[in-house]
Protein backbone atom coordinates (compact mmCIF):
# COMPACT_ATOMS: atom_id res chain seq x y z
CA UNK A 1 0.00 0.00 0.00
CA UNK A 2 1.25 3.65 -0.56
CA UNK A 3 1.05 6.09 2.38
CA UNK A 4 0.44 10.22 1.89
CA UNK A 5 1.01 12.88 4.16
CA UNK A 6 -1.93 14.86 3.75
CA UNK A 7 -2.28 18.72 5.33
CA UNK A 8 -5.51 18.35 7.43
CA UNK A 9 -7.67 21.35 7.24
CA UNK A 10 -8.37 24.26 9.64
CA UNK A 11 -7.18 27.30 11.24
CA UNK A 12 -3.63 27.16 13.34
CA UNK A 13 -1.80 29.68 14.93
CA UNK A 14 0.82 31.93 13.23
CA UNK A 15 4.37 30.49 12.75
CA UNK A 16 2.72 27.15 14.36
CA UNK A 17 3.54 23.83 12.17
CA UNK A 18 0.62 22.63 9.66
CA UNK A 19 -1.09 19.65 11.02
CA UNK A 20 -0.23 16.45 8.89
CA UNK A 21 -1.61 13.14 9.26
CA UNK A 22 -1.28 9.69 7.66
CA UNK A 23 -3.86 8.55 4.68
CA UNK A 24 -3.69 4.82 2.86
CA UNK A 25 -4.66 5.53 -0.67
CA UNK A 26 -6.57 2.78 -1.59
CA UNK A 27 -6.40 1.20 -4.60
CA UNK A 28 -9.89 0.56 -6.69
CA UNK A 29 -9.56 -2.12 -9.18
CA UNK A 30 -11.79 -1.65 -12.46
CA UNK A 31 -13.38 -4.90 -13.53
CA UNK A 32 -14.85 -4.08 -17.39
CA UNK A 33 -17.55 -6.20 -18.52
CA UNK A 34 -18.81 -4.20 -21.82
CA UNK A 35 -17.94 -6.81 -23.81
CA UNK A 36 -20.23 -9.18 -22.28
CA UNK A 37 -22.61 -7.23 -19.91
CA UNK A 38 -22.68 -4.46 -22.04
CA UNK A 39 -23.61 -6.40 -25.12
CA UNK A 40 -26.88 -7.42 -23.40
CA UNK A 41 -27.87 -4.14 -23.92
CA UNK A 42 -30.79 -3.35 -26.10
CA UNK A 43 -29.13 -2.50 -29.91
CA UNK A 44 -25.71 -3.29 -29.07
CA UNK A 45 -23.89 -5.40 -31.17
CA UNK A 46 -19.96 -6.16 -31.24
CA UNK A 47 -18.01 -7.50 -34.24
CA UNK A 48 -15.18 -9.93 -32.69
CA UNK A 49 -12.68 -7.59 -34.40
CA UNK A 50 -14.59 -4.67 -32.38
CA UNK A 51 -13.92 -6.23 -28.92
CA UNK A 52 -10.75 -7.24 -29.43
CA UNK A 53 -9.90 -3.56 -30.14
CA UNK A 54 -11.90 -2.00 -27.44
CA UNK A 55 -10.12 -4.62 -25.24
CA UNK A 56 -7.23 -3.23 -26.44
CA UNK A 57 -8.42 0.34 -25.61
CA UNK A 58 -9.16 -0.52 -22.34
CA UNK A 59 -5.59 -2.46 -21.33
CA UNK A 60 -4.12 1.33 -23.05
CA UNK A 61 -6.65 2.91 -20.33
CA UNK A 62 -5.53 1.26 -17.28
CA UNK A 63 -8.48 -1.06 -16.57
CA UNK A 64 -7.29 -3.71 -14.48
CA UNK A 65 -9.81 -6.74 -15.73
CA UNK A 66 -11.66 -7.19 -19.36
CA UNK A 67 -14.27 -9.71 -19.20
CA UNK A 68 -14.32 -10.86 -22.67
CA UNK A 69 -17.45 -12.87 -22.86
CA UNK A 70 -18.63 -15.97 -21.82
CA UNK A 71 -17.65 -19.01 -23.86
CA UNK A 72 -19.97 -21.54 -23.51
CA UNK A 73 -22.61 -19.10 -25.11
CA UNK A 74 -21.45 -18.36 -28.46
CA UNK A 75 -18.80 -18.95 -31.11
CA UNK A 76 -17.71 -15.23 -31.22
CA UNK A 77 -16.65 -15.32 -27.48
CA UNK A 78 -14.92 -19.13 -28.23
CA UNK A 79 -13.27 -16.90 -31.02
CA UNK A 80 -12.11 -13.72 -29.01
CA UNK A 81 -10.77 -15.79 -26.45
CA UNK A 82 -8.27 -17.60 -29.21
CA UNK A 83 -7.64 -14.59 -30.06
CA UNK A 84 -7.11 -12.74 -26.89
CA UNK A 85 -4.07 -14.96 -26.21
CA UNK A 86 -2.11 -13.05 -29.05
CA UNK A 87 -2.71 -9.28 -27.60
CA UNK A 88 -0.10 -7.49 -26.55
CA UNK A 89 -1.57 -6.22 -23.19
CA UNK A 90 -0.12 -4.26 -20.39
CA UNK A 91 -1.61 -4.81 -17.71
CA UNK A 92 -5.05 -5.75 -17.69
CA UNK A 93 -6.23 -9.30 -16.95
CA UNK A 94 -8.67 -10.98 -19.75
CA UNK A 95 -11.43 -12.59 -17.47
CA UNK A 96 -13.45 -15.30 -18.77
CA UNK A 97 -17.73 -15.59 -17.56
CA UNK A 98 -19.82 -18.36 -16.71
CA UNK A 99 -21.80 -19.86 -14.45
CA UNK A 100 -21.74 -22.51 -11.03
CA UNK A 101 -22.29 -25.76 -12.12
CA UNK A 102 -25.23 -27.74 -12.77
CA UNK A 103 -27.50 -28.86 -10.06
CA UNK A 104 -26.18 -32.92 -10.34
CA UNK A 105 -23.56 -32.76 -12.25
CA UNK A 106 -19.54 -32.85 -10.76
CA UNK A 107 -17.73 -29.61 -11.54
CA UNK A 108 -15.23 -31.90 -13.63
CA UNK A 109 -17.82 -32.88 -16.18
CA UNK A 110 -19.65 -29.84 -16.17
CA UNK A 111 -20.40 -28.16 -19.47
CA UNK A 112 -19.76 -24.53 -18.54
CA UNK A 113 -16.71 -25.21 -16.30
CA UNK A 114 -14.72 -26.65 -18.93
CA UNK A 115 -15.59 -24.41 -21.53
CA UNK A 116 -13.99 -21.87 -19.27
CA UNK A 117 -10.73 -23.66 -18.86
CA UNK A 118 -10.68 -24.45 -22.76
CA UNK A 119 -10.81 -20.49 -23.03
CA UNK A 120 -7.40 -20.45 -21.51
CA UNK A 121 -8.27 -17.28 -20.08
CA UNK A 122 -5.85 -16.45 -16.48
CA UNK A 123 -9.15 -14.90 -14.27
CA UNK A 124 -12.71 -16.74 -14.55
CA UNK A 125 -15.68 -15.22 -12.98
CA UNK A 126 -18.56 -17.39 -11.81
CA UNK A 127 -21.87 -15.90 -10.53
CA UNK A 128 -23.96 -18.12 -8.55
CA UNK A 129 -27.37 -17.48 -6.95
CA UNK A 130 -27.48 -16.17 -3.27
CA UNK A 131 -31.14 -15.69 -2.83
CA UNK A 132 -33.30 -17.85 -1.31
CA UNK A 133 -36.04 -17.18 -3.51
CA UNK A 134 -33.58 -17.79 -7.39
CA UNK A 135 -32.24 -20.98 -5.51
CA UNK A 136 -35.35 -22.62 -4.47
CA UNK A 137 -37.64 -21.25 -7.46
CA UNK A 138 -35.15 -20.72 -10.47
CA UNK A 139 -33.00 -23.15 -10.15
CA UNK A 140 -35.20 -25.23 -8.17
CA UNK A 141 -32.28 -27.07 -5.51
CA UNK A 142 -32.49 -27.07 -1.60
CA UNK A 143 -30.19 -24.39 -0.06
CA UNK A 144 -27.62 -26.86 0.85
CA UNK A 145 -26.98 -28.23 -2.43
CA UNK A 146 -26.56 -24.40 -3.84
CA UNK A 147 -23.98 -23.59 -1.24
CA UNK A 148 -21.94 -26.92 -2.52
CA UNK A 149 -22.60 -25.59 -6.18
CA UNK A 150 -20.55 -22.63 -5.45
CA UNK A 151 -17.87 -24.40 -3.40
CA UNK A 152 -17.53 -27.15 -5.82
CA UNK A 153 -17.22 -24.41 -8.69
CA UNK A 154 -15.22 -22.22 -7.40
CA UNK A 155 -12.55 -24.98 -5.90
CA UNK A 156 -12.45 -26.88 -9.40
CA UNK A 157 -11.60 -23.38 -11.43
CA UNK A 158 -8.83 -22.76 -8.80
CA UNK A 159 -7.30 -26.26 -8.46
CA UNK A 160 -6.79 -25.93 -12.40
CA UNK A 161 -5.01 -22.80 -12.06
CA UNK A 162 -7.23 -20.43 -12.80
CA UNK A 163 -7.69 -17.25 -10.23
CA UNK A 164 -11.15 -17.20 -9.49
CA UNK A 165 -13.90 -14.21 -9.11
CA UNK A 166 -17.01 -14.44 -7.63
CA UNK A 167 -19.84 -12.70 -8.71
CA UNK A 168 -22.88 -12.89 -5.66
CA UNK A 169 -26.07 -12.28 -7.98
CA UNK A 170 -28.65 -10.84 -5.77
CA UNK A 171 -26.63 -9.91 -3.08
CA UNK A 172 -28.47 -7.35 -1.90
CA UNK A 173 -31.92 -8.82 -2.64
CA UNK A 174 -30.59 -11.69 -1.36
CA UNK A 175 -29.12 -10.90 2.54
CA UNK A 176 -32.60 -8.51 3.14
CA UNK A 177 -34.86 -12.10 2.50
CA UNK A 178 -32.29 -14.25 3.96
CA UNK A 179 -28.68 -13.22 5.78
CA UNK A 180 -27.83 -16.07 6.45
CA UNK A 181 -28.10 -17.92 3.25
CA UNK A 182 -26.46 -15.11 1.91
CA UNK A 183 -23.27 -14.77 4.19
CA UNK A 184 -22.89 -18.83 3.91
CA UNK A 185 -22.86 -18.69 0.19
CA UNK A 186 -20.06 -16.30 -0.03
CA UNK A 187 -18.10 -17.56 2.91
CA UNK A 188 -18.42 -20.89 0.44
CA UNK A 189 -17.05 -18.96 -2.20
CA UNK A 190 -14.37 -17.89 -0.16
CA UNK A 191 -12.72 -20.69 1.36
CA UNK A 192 -13.05 -22.49 -2.06
CA UNK A 193 -10.19 -20.01 -2.48
CA UNK A 194 -12.27 -17.39 -4.71
CA UNK A 195 -9.65 -13.69 -5.06
CA UNK A 196 -12.72 -11.55 -4.82
CA UNK A 197 -16.32 -11.58 -4.10
CA UNK A 198 -18.56 -9.35 -6.00
CA UNK A 199 -21.62 -8.26 -4.66
CA UNK A 200 -24.37 -7.96 -7.55
CA UNK A 201 -26.94 -5.25 -7.36
CA UNK A 202 -28.47 -7.48 -10.03
CA UNK A 203 -32.17 -6.04 -10.14
CA UNK A 204 -30.77 -2.76 -9.59
CA UNK A 205 -33.02 -1.20 -6.86
CA UNK A 206 -30.92 -1.10 -3.70
CA UNK A 207 -30.29 2.81 -2.49
CA UNK A 208 -26.84 3.56 -1.71
CA UNK A 209 -27.12 3.92 1.79
CA UNK A 210 -28.27 0.18 1.71
CA UNK A 211 -25.58 -0.72 -0.32
CA UNK A 212 -22.84 1.44 2.24
CA UNK A 213 -24.61 -1.27 5.25
CA UNK A 214 -24.30 -4.52 3.30
CA UNK A 215 -21.48 -3.83 2.00
CA UNK A 216 -19.88 -3.31 5.42
CA UNK A 217 -21.75 -6.73 6.61
CA UNK A 218 -20.15 -8.87 3.89
CA UNK A 219 -16.48 -7.50 5.00
CA UNK A 220 -17.52 -8.42 8.48
CA UNK A 221 -18.82 -11.75 7.06
CA UNK A 222 -15.60 -12.40 5.64
CA UNK A 223 -13.03 -11.01 8.00
CA UNK A 224 -11.28 -14.53 8.60
CA UNK A 225 -10.75 -14.57 5.20
CA UNK A 226 -8.04 -12.10 4.94
CA UNK A 227 -6.90 -12.28 1.69
CA UNK A 228 -10.02 -12.10 0.02
CA UNK A 229 -11.68 -8.70 -0.89
CA UNK A 230 -14.79 -7.76 -1.88
CA UNK A 231 -16.00 -5.81 -5.16
CA UNK A 232 -19.45 -4.41 -6.09
CA UNK A 233 -21.38 -4.83 -9.42
CA UNK A 234 -24.65 -2.35 -9.79
CA UNK A 235 -27.15 -1.94 -12.29
CA UNK A 236 -28.83 1.21 -13.13
CA UNK A 237 -32.26 0.34 -13.21
CA UNK A 238 -33.07 3.53 -10.29
CA UNK A 239 -30.13 5.37 -12.18
CA UNK A 240 -28.15 5.06 -8.96
CA UNK A 241 -25.44 2.36 -10.40
CA UNK A 242 -22.73 5.13 -10.21
CA UNK A 243 -23.57 6.58 -6.69
CA UNK A 244 -24.18 2.33 -5.57
CA UNK A 245 -20.52 1.66 -6.49
CA UNK A 246 -19.22 5.09 -4.54
CA UNK A 247 -20.88 3.90 -1.66
CA UNK A 248 -19.61 0.53 -1.62
CA UNK A 249 -16.12 1.88 -2.05
CA UNK A 250 -16.64 3.96 0.44
CA UNK A 251 -17.90 1.17 2.88
CA UNK A 252 -14.53 -0.50 1.95
CA UNK A 253 -15.15 -2.51 -1.24
CA UNK A 254 -11.77 -2.56 -3.61
CA UNK A 255 -13.21 -3.55 -7.16
CA UNK A 256 -15.79 -1.89 -9.03
CA UNK A 257 -17.70 -3.92 -12.11
CA UNK A 258 -19.46 -2.00 -15.07
CA UNK A 259 -19.03 -1.22 -18.68
CA UNK A 260 -18.16 1.92 -20.75
CA UNK A 261 -21.01 4.41 -20.93
CA UNK A 262 -22.81 2.75 -18.76
CA UNK A 263 -24.46 0.21 -21.38
CA UNK A 264 -26.26 -3.28 -20.66
CA UNK A 265 -29.39 -4.95 -20.14
CA UNK A 266 -32.59 -3.11 -19.20
CA UNK A 267 -31.23 0.34 -18.06
CA UNK A 268 -27.48 -0.81 -18.35
CA UNK A 269 -24.92 -0.96 -15.37
CA UNK A 270 -22.48 1.20 -13.06
CA UNK A 271 -20.65 3.50 -16.00
CA UNK A 272 -17.12 3.02 -15.37
CA UNK A 273 -16.16 6.39 -16.70
CA UNK A 274 -17.82 8.48 -14.64
CA UNK A 275 -16.80 5.66 -11.79
CA UNK A 276 -13.15 6.84 -12.58
CA UNK A 277 -13.35 10.39 -12.94
CA UNK A 278 -15.16 10.49 -9.79
CA UNK A 279 -12.45 7.93 -7.49
CA UNK A 280 -9.20 9.77 -9.28
CA UNK A 281 -10.49 13.35 -9.52
CA UNK A 282 -12.19 13.50 -6.48
CA UNK A 283 -10.55 11.22 -3.94
CA UNK A 284 -6.96 11.30 -5.14
CA UNK A 285 -5.75 11.47 -1.55
CA UNK A 286 -8.14 8.59 -0.36
CA UNK A 287 -8.50 6.36 -4.05
CA UNK A 288 -6.09 5.20 -6.75
CA UNK A 289 -7.32 4.11 -10.16
CA UNK A 290 -5.99 3.72 -13.76
CA UNK A 291 -2.59 3.88 -12.53
CA UNK A 292 -0.94 1.71 -14.92
CA UNK A 293 -2.79 3.39 -17.78
CA UNK A 294 -0.39 4.29 -20.78
CA UNK A 295 -0.71 8.29 -20.87
CA UNK A 296 0.57 9.85 -17.99
CA UNK A 297 -2.49 11.61 -17.40
CA UNK A 298 -4.62 8.65 -17.67
CA UNK A 299 -7.92 10.27 -17.13
CA UNK A 300 -7.51 12.92 -19.80
CA UNK A 301 -8.40 9.27 -22.00
CA UNK A 302 -11.69 9.12 -20.86
CA UNK A 303 -13.57 11.44 -23.40
CA UNK A 304 -11.48 9.12 -26.43
CA UNK A 305 -12.26 6.10 -24.90
CA UNK A 306 -16.21 6.74 -24.08
CA UNK A 307 -16.70 7.83 -27.78
CA UNK A 308 -14.37 5.16 -29.18
CA UNK A 309 -16.78 2.27 -27.68
CA UNK A 310 -19.94 4.69 -29.06
CA UNK A 311 -19.08 4.82 -32.21
CA UNK A 312 -17.21 1.14 -32.14
CA UNK A 313 -20.92 -0.12 -31.23
CA UNK A 314 -23.23 1.96 -33.15
CA UNK A 315 -24.15 4.06 -30.71
CA UNK A 316 -25.50 7.58 -30.08
CA UNK A 317 -23.45 10.00 -27.75
CA UNK A 318 -25.27 11.18 -25.04
CA UNK A 319 -24.65 14.75 -25.14
CA UNK A 320 -25.08 14.79 -21.41
CA UNK A 321 -23.13 12.11 -19.96
CA UNK A 322 -21.53 13.89 -17.20
CA UNK A 323 -17.05 13.91 -17.95
CA UNK A 324 -17.40 12.79 -21.53
CA UNK A 325 -20.65 13.97 -22.82
CA UNK A 326 -20.56 16.87 -25.58
CA UNK A 327 -22.34 19.02 -23.16
CA UNK A 328 -21.01 18.30 -19.86
CA UNK A 329 -19.00 21.76 -20.40
CA UNK A 330 -21.50 23.91 -22.53
CA UNK A 331 -22.71 26.66 -21.63
CA UNK A 332 -25.79 27.96 -22.95
CA UNK A 333 -27.32 30.72 -20.28
CA UNK A 334 -26.27 34.41 -20.75
CA UNK A 335 -25.49 34.71 -17.41
CA UNK A 336 -23.24 31.48 -16.87
CA UNK A 337 -21.47 32.92 -19.51
CA UNK A 338 -20.67 35.71 -17.93
CA UNK A 339 -19.65 33.99 -14.78
CA UNK A 340 -17.25 31.73 -16.98
CA UNK A 341 -15.62 34.75 -18.49
CA UNK A 342 -14.21 36.03 -15.02
CA UNK A 343 -14.24 32.53 -13.73
CA UNK A 344 -14.51 29.47 -15.16
CA UNK A 345 -14.94 26.88 -12.25
CA UNK A 346 -17.79 29.15 -11.15
CA UNK A 347 -20.07 26.85 -13.44
CA UNK A 348 -17.87 23.92 -13.79
CA UNK A 349 -17.14 21.18 -11.10
CA UNK A 350 -13.95 20.49 -12.50
CA UNK A 351 -11.44 21.50 -15.63
CA UNK A 352 -12.85 19.69 -18.88
CA UNK A 353 -9.51 19.21 -20.00
CA UNK A 354 -8.78 16.95 -17.17
CA UNK A 355 -10.94 14.40 -18.64
CA UNK A 356 -10.10 15.10 -22.34
CA UNK A 357 -13.38 17.01 -22.88
CA UNK A 358 -13.17 20.86 -23.90
CA UNK A 359 -15.81 23.79 -23.33
CA UNK A 360 -18.46 25.20 -25.25
CA UNK A 361 -20.67 28.57 -25.30
CA UNK A 362 -23.56 28.50 -27.05
CA UNK A 363 -25.66 30.81 -28.53
CA UNK A 364 -29.80 31.66 -28.77
CA UNK A 365 -31.92 33.00 -27.80
CA UNK A 366 -31.63 32.38 -23.88
CA UNK A 367 -27.60 34.37 -24.87
CA UNK A 368 -26.30 37.12 -23.25
CA UNK A 369 -23.83 39.40 -25.04
CA UNK A 370 -20.85 37.53 -22.80
CA UNK A 371 -22.07 34.41 -25.30
CA UNK A 372 -21.49 36.33 -28.19
CA UNK A 373 -18.49 37.99 -27.38
CA UNK A 374 -17.10 34.45 -26.27
CA UNK A 375 -18.08 33.08 -29.50
CA UNK A 376 -16.44 35.83 -31.96
CA UNK A 377 -13.41 35.69 -30.18
CA UNK A 378 -13.30 32.05 -31.24
CA UNK A 379 -14.16 32.54 -34.90
CA UNK A 380 -13.39 28.62 -36.46
CA UNK A 381 -12.65 30.69 -39.50
CA UNK A 382 -9.69 31.71 -37.89
CA UNK A 383 -9.94 35.17 -37.78
CA UNK A 384 -11.91 37.16 -34.91
CA UNK A 385 -14.32 39.35 -35.99
CA UNK A 386 -14.23 42.65 -34.30
CA UNK A 387 -17.54 43.78 -32.80
CA UNK A 388 -17.69 46.41 -30.32
CA UNK A 389 -20.80 46.76 -27.66
CA UNK A 390 -22.92 48.02 -30.09
CA UNK A 391 -22.69 45.56 -32.76
CA UNK A 392 -22.65 42.67 -30.16
CA UNK A 393 -25.87 44.22 -28.78
CA UNK A 394 -27.34 44.07 -32.57
CA UNK A 395 -26.38 40.58 -33.00
CA UNK A 396 -27.60 39.41 -29.75
CA UNK A 397 -31.17 40.79 -30.99
CA UNK A 398 -31.03 39.60 -34.12
CA UNK A 399 -30.12 35.85 -32.77
CA UNK A 400 -33.26 36.60 -30.62
CA UNK A 401 -35.61 37.51 -33.32
CA UNK A 402 -34.47 34.79 -35.90
CA UNK A 403 -34.66 32.07 -33.08
CA UNK A 404 -38.40 33.32 -32.31
CA UNK A 405 -38.84 32.91 -36.28
CA UNK A 406 -37.50 29.17 -35.85
CA UNK A 407 -34.28 29.18 -36.48
CA UNK A 408 -31.38 27.40 -34.35
CA UNK A 409 -27.99 28.73 -34.07
CA UNK A 410 -27.21 26.03 -31.44
CA UNK A 411 -26.12 23.68 -33.64
CA UNK A 412 -25.42 25.67 -36.40
CA UNK A 413 -21.95 27.99 -35.86
CA UNK A 414 -21.27 29.04 -39.66
CA UNK A 415 -24.88 30.52 -39.65
CA UNK A 416 -24.30 32.02 -36.38
CA UNK A 417 -20.34 33.74 -38.01
CA UNK A 418 -22.34 34.98 -41.23
CA UNK A 419 -24.64 36.51 -39.05
CA UNK A 420 -21.92 37.85 -36.85
CA UNK A 421 -19.91 39.27 -40.46
CA UNK A 422 -23.32 40.75 -41.93
CA UNK A 423 -23.59 43.03 -38.67
CA UNK A 424 -20.22 43.97 -38.47
CA UNK A 425 -20.15 44.52 -42.30
CA UNK A 426 -17.43 42.10 -43.47
CA UNK A 427 -19.90 39.81 -45.44
CA UNK A 428 -20.54 40.27 -49.30
CA UNK A 429 -22.18 37.68 -50.56
CA UNK A 430 -21.44 35.50 -53.25
CA UNK A 431 -24.46 35.19 -55.29
CA UNK A 432 -27.75 37.13 -54.47
CA UNK A 433 -30.97 34.72 -54.82
CA UNK A 434 -33.98 35.82 -57.05
CA UNK A 435 -36.62 33.35 -56.17
CA UNK A 436 -36.73 29.21 -55.75
CA UNK A 437 -39.92 27.11 -56.28
CA UNK A 438 -40.39 23.22 -54.90
CA UNK A 439 -43.09 21.68 -56.76
CA UNK A 440 -44.61 18.47 -54.50
CA UNK A 441 -47.90 18.49 -55.90
CA UNK A 442 -48.62 14.78 -56.29
CA UNK A 443 -47.68 14.22 -52.51
CA UNK A 444 -50.98 12.89 -51.39
CA UNK A 445 -52.16 11.81 -55.01
CA UNK A 446 -52.38 8.29 -53.23
CA UNK A 447 -56.20 6.58 -52.86
CA UNK A 448 -54.81 4.57 -50.40
CA UNK A 449 -52.34 3.64 -47.86
CA UNK A 450 -50.84 0.93 -50.01
CA UNK A 451 -51.09 3.23 -53.64
CA UNK A 452 -47.97 4.44 -53.55
CA UNK A 453 -47.93 5.96 -50.21
CA UNK A 454 -44.79 4.08 -49.18
CA UNK A 455 -42.91 4.10 -52.45
CA UNK A 456 -39.94 6.72 -53.62
CA UNK A 457 -41.36 10.11 -54.69
CA UNK A 458 -38.94 12.79 -56.98
CA UNK A 459 -39.65 15.95 -55.79
CA UNK A 460 -38.72 18.82 -58.52
CA UNK A 461 -36.82 22.40 -57.10
CA UNK A 462 -36.18 25.81 -59.19
CA UNK A 463 -33.55 27.92 -58.44
CA UNK A 464 -33.41 31.51 -59.72
CA UNK A 465 -30.19 33.87 -58.97
CA UNK A 466 -27.66 36.51 -59.65
CA UNK A 467 -23.73 36.00 -59.71
CA UNK A 468 -21.47 38.87 -58.62
CA UNK A 469 -20.87 39.69 -62.60
CA UNK A 470 -24.28 39.82 -63.50
CA UNK A 471 -25.04 36.49 -64.83
CA UNK A 472 -28.66 35.01 -64.01
CA UNK A 473 -28.83 31.44 -63.24
CA UNK A 474 -32.05 29.45 -64.00
CA UNK A 475 -32.16 25.95 -62.89
CA UNK A 476 -33.98 23.04 -62.30
CA UNK A 477 -33.34 20.03 -60.56
CA UNK A 478 -35.19 16.66 -59.02
CA UNK A 479 -34.07 15.32 -55.67
CA UNK A 480 -35.63 12.71 -53.19
CA UNK A 481 -37.34 15.32 -51.43
CA UNK A 482 -37.37 18.68 -50.40
CA UNK A 483 -34.45 20.19 -49.42
CA UNK A 484 -32.53 17.34 -51.46
CA UNK A 485 -34.28 18.61 -54.90
CA UNK A 486 -33.45 22.83 -53.54
CA UNK A 487 -30.03 21.61 -53.01
CA UNK A 488 -29.31 19.90 -55.84
CA UNK A 489 -30.83 23.22 -57.99
CA UNK A 490 -28.64 25.05 -56.34
CA UNK A 491 -25.57 23.06 -56.63
CA UNK A 492 -26.50 23.21 -59.89
CA UNK A 493 -26.63 26.63 -60.33
CA UNK A 494 -23.37 27.49 -59.04
CA UNK A 495 -21.33 24.94 -60.27
CA UNK A 496 -19.52 26.24 -62.77
CA UNK A 497 -18.85 29.58 -60.76
CA UNK A 498 -17.52 27.87 -57.69
CA UNK A 499 -16.65 24.34 -58.15
CA UNK A 500 -15.66 23.68 -54.55
CA UNK A 501 -19.11 23.24 -53.48
CA UNK A 502 -18.04 19.91 -54.46
CA UNK A 503 -16.81 18.91 -51.71
CA UNK A 504 -19.93 20.38 -49.55
CA UNK A 505 -22.47 17.55 -48.72
CA UNK A 506 -25.69 17.48 -46.94
CA UNK A 507 -25.48 15.43 -43.07
CA UNK A 508 -28.84 16.18 -41.67
CA UNK A 509 -32.45 16.60 -42.67
CA UNK A 510 -33.51 19.54 -40.45
CA UNK A 511 -31.84 22.02 -43.33
CA UNK A 512 -33.84 24.24 -45.06
CA UNK A 513 -33.11 27.09 -48.02
CA UNK A 514 -31.76 28.75 -44.94
CA UNK A 515 -29.49 26.44 -43.72
CA UNK A 516 -28.46 25.23 -47.44
CA UNK A 517 -27.73 28.94 -48.34
CA UNK A 518 -25.45 29.49 -45.31
CA UNK A 519 -23.50 26.72 -45.47
CA UNK A 520 -23.05 27.10 -48.97
CA UNK A 521 -22.12 31.18 -48.20
CA UNK A 522 -19.37 29.32 -45.35
CA UNK A 523 -18.07 27.16 -47.98
CA UNK A 524 -17.19 29.69 -50.43
CA UNK A 525 -15.71 32.18 -47.42
CA UNK A 526 -13.50 29.56 -46.42
CA UNK A 527 -12.63 29.01 -50.18
CA UNK A 528 -11.94 32.63 -50.27
CA UNK A 529 -9.67 32.57 -46.98
CA UNK A 530 -8.17 29.36 -48.04
CA UNK A 531 -8.91 28.00 -44.75
CA UNK A 532 -10.73 24.72 -45.05
CA UNK A 533 -12.13 23.37 -42.61
CA UNK A 534 -14.93 21.06 -41.32
CA UNK A 535 -18.68 23.09 -40.68
CA UNK A 536 -21.38 22.36 -38.08
CA UNK A 537 -23.59 24.26 -39.98
CA UNK A 538 -26.67 21.95 -39.88
CA UNK A 539 -27.26 20.37 -43.31
CA UNK A 540 -29.24 17.36 -44.76
CA UNK A 541 -28.40 14.54 -46.49
CA UNK A 542 -30.97 13.91 -49.18
CA UNK A 543 -31.08 10.74 -48.44
CA UNK A 544 -31.96 11.13 -45.04
CA UNK A 545 -34.86 13.98 -46.10
CA UNK A 546 -36.57 10.74 -48.07
CA UNK A 547 -37.84 9.43 -44.37
CA UNK A 548 -38.86 12.95 -43.91
CA UNK A 549 -40.90 13.18 -47.24
CA UNK A 550 -42.48 9.56 -46.76
CA UNK A 551 -44.17 10.17 -43.19
CA UNK A 552 -45.65 13.07 -44.93
CA UNK A 553 -47.08 11.60 -48.08
CA UNK A 554 -48.07 8.27 -45.69
CA UNK A 555 -50.06 11.20 -43.24
CA UNK A 556 -51.60 12.30 -46.39
CA UNK A 557 -52.67 9.01 -46.75
CA UNK A 558 -53.92 8.65 -43.19
CA UNK A 559 -56.39 11.34 -43.60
Amino acid sequence: MAWRLVRTAGARAVGAPAARQLSTVRKIELYDTTLRDGTQGEGVSLSLNDKLRIAEKLDDAGFDYIEGGYPLSNEKDVAFFERARSLALRSASICAFGMTRRRGVLAAADPGMLSLLRSEAPVCTIVGKTWDFHVTAVLRVSLEENIDMIGSSVGFLHGEGRRVIYDAEHFFDGWKANPLHARDSIRAAASASAQTIVLCDTNGGTTPEEVGVYTRAAIEALSDFPGVTVGVHCHNDCDLAVANSLAAVQAGASQVQGTINGIGERCGNADLISVAANLGLKRPESFSVLANAARSEPFSGLTELSRFVNETANLQLRPGQPFVGKSAFAHKGGMHAHAMQLASSSYEHIDPSLVGNSRRILVSELSGRSNISALTAASSHGRKVPLDAEKTKAVLAEVVRLEAQGYQFEAAQSSFELLVRKIAGEFKPHFKRIKYNVDVEGACMGNSLMDDALGAQTIEATVKLTLPDGTVKHEVAEGDGPVGALDAALRKALDEAYPTLRELHLVDFKASWVAITDAIESKLYKDDTRLVQERATKHAHNRVVEAAISASRQACALR
